[in-house]
């Protein structure tokens, strides 16, 4: 069942990045396209963040439960800290702490999906 889980946080992951983002900064006005990003991302990183934990829970490796531990973190530290201040640098025009904080929020997110097409890989 963790599997299932694990399985379906990357295809959250890679729509949202391959279908959804692309799709909303292209169709839509700057100014809606930030208000819907605002308004999706804390609900993305708290159901997957959320889901992790539940794929960690249902884990039958200690190793796979670290490593789904880790990634709710992950989740859990974009949303609480890092997304408050991305949006802050982006409000006060701060662009080179914006572009700093939004790479590091693509990087964590991208090493989520590596440890979780990881983590299918090795599946016992």
């Amino acid at each position: 069942m963790s599997s299932l889980v694990v399985a379906a946080n990357i295809g959250i992951m890679v729509f949202f990045t391959i279908a959804v983002a692309p799709t909303v900064f292209k169709v839509l006005p700057q100014d809606w396209a930030g208000v819907y990003v605002r308004a999706f991302f804390p609900k993305y990183y708290a159901f997957l963040g959320l889901t992790s934990l539940a794929a960690a829970a249902l884990a039958e490796s200690v190793g796979f439960r670290v490593a789904l531990f880790l990634c709710a973190a992950l989740f859990f530290l974009a949303l609480w800290l890092l997304t408050p201040r991305i949006n802050a640098a982006r409000d006060a025009g701060q662009h080179q702490r914006f572009r700093a904080l939004h790479g590091l929020s693509v990087t964590i997110n991208l090493a989520q999906v590596i440890i979780f097409v990881g983590l299918l890989w090795m599946r016992p």
